[in-house]
């Protein structure tokens, strides 16, 4: 019986009555969200992504395009075209959550089905615990500078750590401390998060422009920065700005994908439609320039250009006098802030809604955030910055896999169901629902993912084992994964739609949710209970009733013995 308390104490929340398989469906973080956590209008949208943007990994991006070769406004071409061009998909994969309040693990189960969503689900949530690792050594490598500002000898910490591992001891306690940090933010609901997002749209600017203005002014104005040649010439020059223009993309695919996770919380839908639409690329193209001009100036500055925006400012602590270390003090201090604000947003709150699908019995969006942190600080994540080439790798890597997710999700949307859903049949497994498809699971989402998948693969393999060798046209192919993973994923379900029509298959395009008004499984399952508990308090009170008649009956022979 204590065995069964403490696990019971240990569950998420969840309305009381559910069977197991509508636990699994329906636990409070996957319901649609109710209208008073409804609080994002547009100008919060446009502070979020301003505040996005803002962030080393941002500036590392755009910064690694000047180390592989390119001259920055050839670097500076890539980020406009990139970023402009993930505006539509972000805001055609939030839609579903901004008309009807759900997260993505919920919309995922429109095209992959019931359960065959938790495949998806399970790639994004791994995604996001890395991502949040590789984000926090960011966020560590900050701490470690603005240690070093303020304690010069804290560099020369005895280091324990072995050659392997490739980083210092001292960059190990910064993580540790960053990590630490971190854990007081994932604590905040998601519908809370908006004034910390709009003092990271204050923070973020300023200490980006200070660096950038800091880097101009070192390196001898912007005549000796904007004069540096690139490397590349020809088709590898043509093919790099390629990657540059998918590095781009790669990287806003974690949130192109779990758009609608953020757009569930807004006031109305068109709160998430133009402010996403302009503000995140031009905040992304904005921060991007910065990271350009930065990584050029330390070229100037140091004799090479350094692709990691904060070993540049690492860098500029050797022989540093008291003022540089003071500026750098409060540059290092806005991007750890800026770090834990974007972990929150990106990382955090996504794994928190992808892990509540996988596990929902016990795990909520807090406690999911949690278990990212577990796994951000258990990945190594510094191996991943050995190289400009090893952390492009990396982005490319996991990019062509949510790229397969995203193309079948917006395709049902807006060009199978037009729109059209049943938000109650996302939370039960009746046979009869729209998205039970085969055993929960939806064939045509499975296919398009997998010729989506396929047509990378050669490159994927590639990337990932370099001595296998794989023809230049598929590496290429692998490269624009960006456009042939969405693209043919995409296509590919919408022939199977066709093939053989889904529930829901629309000709009309209509937003709607023709499940509205009828009881959903939760209101069921709350007025069962209701309905039993009415019961026992009736039962309980003619119990009474019965008792009371017994004792007067025994008071009446008393009296008259």
């Amino acid at each position: 019986m204590r065995a069964r308390s403490v696990i019971k104490k240990l569950e998420s929340n969840h309305v009381e009555g559910l069977s197991h398989k509508e636990l699994f469906l329906a636990t409070e973080d996957l319901l649609p969200v109710t209208d008073d956590k409804k609080t994002w209008d547009a100008w919060n949208f446009v502070g979020f992504w301003i505040a996005d943007s803002f962030n080393l990994n941002t500036f590392t991006i755009a910064a690694s395009m000047i180390a592989a070769g390119l001259n920055w406004w050839q670097a500076f071409l890539c980020v406009i075209i990139g970023y402009t061009l993930v505006g539509p998909l972000l805001v055609l994969n939030a839609r579903p959550g901004a008309i009807h309040g759900i997260v993505f693990p919920a919309v995922c189960r429109t095209t992959f089905g019931l359960f065959g969503s938790l495949w998806p689900v399970f790639n994004r949530a791994g995604m996001a615990c890395i991502w949040w690792g590789v984000q926090a050594w960011l966020g560590g490598e900050c701490v470690y500078v603005l240690l070093r500002a303020i304690f010069p000898s804290f560099a020369r910490i005895k280091n324990t750590m072995p050659a392997s591992s490739e980083t210092t001891t001292a960059y190990i306690i910064s993580f540790i401390i960053y990590w630490l940090l971190s854990l007081p933010t994932i604590w905040v609901p998601i519908h809370k998060l908006r004034w910390w997002f709009m003092a990271k749209a204050v923070v973020g600017p300023i200490v980006g422009f200070t660096l950038f203005g800091w880097s101009i002014h070192r390196a001898g104005g912007v005549g000796p920065v904007f004069s540096q040649p690139a490397t590349l010439s020809g088709s590898k020059l043509g093919w790099q700005m390629f990657i540059s223009i998918s590095s781009c993309f790669n990287n806003m695919f974690t949130l192109i994908t779990n758009a609608p996770d953020f757009a569930s919380r807004a006031k109305t839908p068109s709160a998430a439609v133009w402010p996403q639409m302009i503000a995140m690329p031009l905040g992304f193209t904005i921060t991007s320039f910065l990271g350009i001009v930065i990584c050029s100036a330390s070229q100037v500055q140091f004799g090479a250009p350094i692709w990691d925006v904060v070993k540049i400012m690492d860098t500029m602590l050797d022989g540093a006098s008291s003022s540089t270390r003071a500026g750098l003090v409060f540059i290092a201090a806005g991007f750890i802030y800026v770090q834990l604000m974007l972990n929150v947003a990106a990382n955090s709150v996504s794994a928190g809604c992808d892990l509540t699908a996988l596990f929902p019995r016990f795990l909520s969006i807090r406690r999911g955030g949690y278990v990212a942190a577990l796994v951000g600080i258990c990945m190594n994540p510094w191996l991943l910055y050995k190289s400009s080439a090893t952390f492009g790798n990396y982005l490319g890597a996991y990019g062509v896999l949510l790229s397969c997710i995203a193309g079948p999700m917006i395709t049902d949307y807006w060009i199978v169901r037009r729109g059209h859903m049943r938000v109650n049949d996302l939370y039960t497994a009746d046979k009869e629902g729209w998205y039970y498809y085969t055993a929960g699971i939806n064939w045509r989402g499975y296919l398009a993912y997998l010729c989506g998948f396929a047509v990378n693969a050669p490159g994927f393999i590639h990337t990932l084992a370099p001595n296998i060798s794989v023809p230049i046209g598929a590496q290429r192919i692998y490269y624009l994964s960006w456009i042939t993973g969405t693209g043919v994923s995409g296509l590919v379900y919408y022939l199977a739609c066709l093939v053989s029509p889904p529930p829901g298959m629309n000709r009309h395009f209509k937003e709607v949710d023709e499940s509205a008004g009828e009881p959903r499984v939760d209101q069921i399952a709350a007025e069962r209970l209701a309905e039993q508990e009415k019961d026992r308090d009736a039962f309980d009170d003619k119990e009474k009733g019965v008792d009371g008649v017994e004792r007067g009956r025994a008071q009446i022979t008393v009296l008259e013995a």
